[in-house]
């Protein structure tokens, strides 16, 4: 039976398990970008970062894991940047080999790579899936050339294409990155992009709302950004359009053919476990009686030291307090279009649901949350004010 204390969790099952593997380097760091990425330096090999070295962490730090997870399946993988197409073949390949030897891997996983459209890394896409990924992650962004020039990205909008193109050829799942909100972007402009990306009928998009992230380099220098009603008039055109096109609004910014969402995310969303190996990664797990979280070290080369001195990169390693639990969980869960079943509240936390009546009853009364007693599940006005309604379950 589910404890009743609201100080106190304890899990009748644990969630389903991932793992995130961050790879942090890229060829260019993109002025909008405040992900853990460095750009890469001449002199160290041919792809300017010691690959051999990182993929040996990498292993050494999945290794430091196992204990926590023994025994338990895992259900997708996700290497994410930073720019991960960077890695060889033979590079990925011993990773995944590695990965298979000590994880018990679901025979069909998910597999998913970020990649750039750069020519350097589609012509590995073959390889890339004879080692083992089924899942690729394409960061387009624009398809027009002055975008991608404003946005610093070093890529061509016909080489975006051609990228797309191969990547269908390999994989199993391609999904394209794409922004909106651009620098002097226009609604015309945003269609267009819209419409280029629809021509591949991908089985799945992303579309992103540029915003000024703190310690980027658009925050210091800030482009000019169309106005808020013009952001809104450009996502209310393009949702109208990935809809008539077949694609389902299934997250705020993830779109998908039926049966085709990403379901390493969806573990996120529904408050799912994952392990998390590589610089400033961060993983999740859960116990019977406690939900942990950790942070390794983020510099890649304080992560590799660290590892190779002391065995462990961890700069964080806590229980999260059971107060600061239904924050989290609603934080990701009113992400979902359709929410989550209400019981999962109390799987995946291990509190009960009256932690956060009074949340809900304020949230219904403003008509940010679904009146539907069996769905936690945010109404339009919820998604469009979605911080608005998260800061509600705030301790």
């Amino acid at each position: 039976m589910l404890n009743s204390s609201p100080n106190k969790i304890s899990l009748t099952a644990l969630p389903p398990l991932a793992l995130y593997i961050h790879f942090p380097w890229c060829e260019k760091k993109c002025p909008y970008c405040d992900f853990n990425s460095h750009q890469i330096k001449d002199g160290i090999g041919k792809s300017g970062f010691d690959e051999a070295r990182y993929i040996k962490v990498l292993i050494a730090d999945l290794e430091t894991e196992l204990p926590r997870i023994w025994g338990r399946q895992v259900h997708s993988i996700f290497i994410g940047g930073g720019t991960p197409s960077l890695l060889s073949p033979a590079a990925m390949d011993e990773l995944l080999c590695a990965i298979r030897a000590r994880l018990n891997l679901e025979p069909d996983a998910e597999i998913t790579m970020e990649a750039n459209p750069g020519s350097v890394e589609t012509e590995k896409f073959s390889a890339f899936a004879k080692a083992g990924i089924n899942r690729v992650s394409l960061g387009i962004q624009s398809f027009q050339d002055d975008q991608l020039k404003a946005l610093g990205r070093i890529h061509t909008g016909e080489q975006a294409k051609h990228a797309i193109d191969i990547a269908l050829q390999h994989f199993k799942s391609v999904n394209l990155d794409l922004m909106y909100g651009l620098p002097n972007q226009t609604l015309e402009m945003a269609k267009a992009d819209i419409e280029t990306a629809l021509l591949f009928n991908t089985p799945h998009l992303s579309f992103y709302n540029l915003t000024l992230e703190p310690n980027t380099y658009f925050a210091n220098f800030p482009p000019h950004l169309p106005s808020e009603d013009e952001v809104d008039a450009i996502f209310e055109q393009n949702l109208a359009l990935l809809s008539n096109a077949g694609y389902q609004r299934y997250e705020v910014s993830a779109y998908a053919k039926k049966n085709q969402e990403c379901k390493h995310n969806l573990n996120y969303w529904r408050f799912g476990d994952y392990i998390g190996i590589g610089a400033g990664a961060h993983g999740k797990i859960s116990f019977p009686d406690k939900i942990t979280r950790q942070v390794r070290e983020r510099h890649p080369e304080t992560y590799m030291q660290a590892m190779e001195s002391k065995g462990n990169a961890l700069i964080e390693a806590k229980e999260i307090p059971a107060k600061d639990l239904p924050f989290e969980f609603m934080l990701n869960a009113l992400r979902l279009t359709n929410g989550v079943a209400t019981n999962t509240f109390s799987e995946r936390t291990g509190l009960p649901l009256s932690v956060i009546s009074h949340g809900l009853s304020e949230a219904s009364k403003k008509r940010l949350l679904d009146d539907n007693p069996s769905q936690l599940k945010a109404t339009p006005l919820g998604l469009r004010y979605l911080n608005n309604l998260q800061e509600m379950f705030l301790d």
